[in-house]
C-alpha cells in the first residue's frame, strides 16, 4: 500500500454492506491490520468512526471489509503528514460535543454514540461507539449519547483535580438534539421517553445542580457528527481544524526556510 493512490475520507460517504459478502481465507491479515490501525486512532481522531466500524467485522471479515480497510489505507498515505496540534496558549473550560447517529447500523440497527471533549482550544478525548441496546426513538439514541459524554466529562473533571486545577466555569455540553436537551432540564416521560432507564437521568441531575450546562448546537457546527458516521470530503475538511489536526512540519523543510530567511536577512544587510 506504499504506492497506492491517496483517498479524500477514510470511508464512503454511503456506505453500502453486501456487494461482495465472500468471507476471508486469512482472518489473521484483517485483524492484524485493524488492529494496528486502533493504536492510530490515539492520535488521528479523524479515522475513530471508519476504525471502529471495520472493527466490528474481526470475528468473520469478508472481501468488502477487507476493501473498507484498504481505503483507510489509502486515507491514511494522503494525511501521512497530519497529526494533532496543542496550543498553550488557551483557556481551561471544559466542555465536549455530543451526537448519536440514531439505527445507523443496517444489521443490528443500533445507534452510534460519537463525543469529544476539550481543555479550552485543545481536544483531549473523543470516542466513536455503537451503543448496547437498540434506541426506539431519536432522543433516546442522543441522551444516551450525552450520558456517556456527561460520564467522561466528570472522569476529567477528577483528573484536573489531581492535577491541581480548578474549573472557574461548569462543565458546557453541546448536542444538536433539541428533545433530548428537554429532557436534561425537564426528565417528565412521556411518549419518546417513558422506556428510557431512571439511571439515564445522571444527566438531569448534574444539571439541576448546576454541575453542568447544555446548550443547542446547529447540526452544520456538530463537531462529534464525524464519529458517528461516515462524512464527506467537504465536512471532514470543515471540521479538521477544529479536532486540532494540521500538517505536521518537516524538519528538512524547517531547516530550508532558516535557511532562505537567514540569506534574505544578509542580502538587505549587504
Amino acid at each position: 500500500m506504499i504506492d497506492c493512490k491517496p483517498m479524500s475520507t477514510p470511508l464512503e460517504a454511503k456506505t453500502k454492506i453486501g456487494s461482495n459478502d465472500t468471507p476471508l481465507d486469512d482472518l489473521s491479515y484483517y485483524r492484524g491490520i485493524v488492529g494496528a490501525l486502533q493504536y492510530l486512532t490515539l492520535t488521528r481522531p479523524d479515522l475513530s468512526y471508519s476504525v471502529n466500524y471495520v472493527s466490528q467485522f474481526m470475528h468473520s471479515p469478508t472481501i468488502m471489509h477487507l476493501k473498507m480497510v484498504r481505503r483507510i489505507l489509502r486515507y491514511v498515505k494522503g494525511t501521512i503528514n497530519v497529526g494533532l496540534h496543542f496550543t498553550s496558549n488557551t483557556t481551561l473550560d471544559l466542555f465536549a460535543f455530543s451526537d448519536a447517529d440514531w439505527a445507523g447500523c443496517p444489521t443490528t440497527r443500533r445507534s452510534t454514540t460519537g463525543y469529544c471533549t476539550f481543555l479550552g482550544g485543545n481536544i483531549i478525548s473523543w470516542c466513536a461507539k455503537k451503543q448496547h441496546t437498540i434506541s426506539r426513538s431519536s432522543t433516546e439514541a442522543e441522551y444516551r449519547a450525552m450520558v456517556n459524554t456527561t460520564t467522561e466529562l466528570t472522569w476529567l473533571t477528577f483528573i484536573l483535580k489531581d492535577l491541581r486545577i480548578s474549573l472557574s466555569s461548569p462543565l458546557i455540553l453541546y448536542c444538536d438534539n433539541i428533545s433530548a436537551l428537554h429532557m436534561t432540564i425537564n426528565p417528565v416521560f412521556h411518549a419518546r421517553s417513558k422506556h428510557i432507564e431512571l439511571d439515564y437521568h445522571f444527566v438531569g441531575e448534574r444539571v439541576s445542580l448546576g454541575l453542568l450546562v447544555t446548550h443547542y448546537i446547529p447540526t452544520n457546527d456538530q463537531v462529534a457528527d464525524l464519529f458517528t458516521k461516515p462524512v464527506s470530503k467537504t465536512i471532514l475538511m470543515h471540521f479538521q481544524d477544529k479536532l486540532c489536526l494540521q500538517p505536521r512540519p518537516r524538519l528538512r523543510e524547517g531547516i530550508l526556510l532558516i535557511l532562505v530567511t537567514q540569506t534574505l536577512e544578509l542580502s538587505k544587510t549587504l
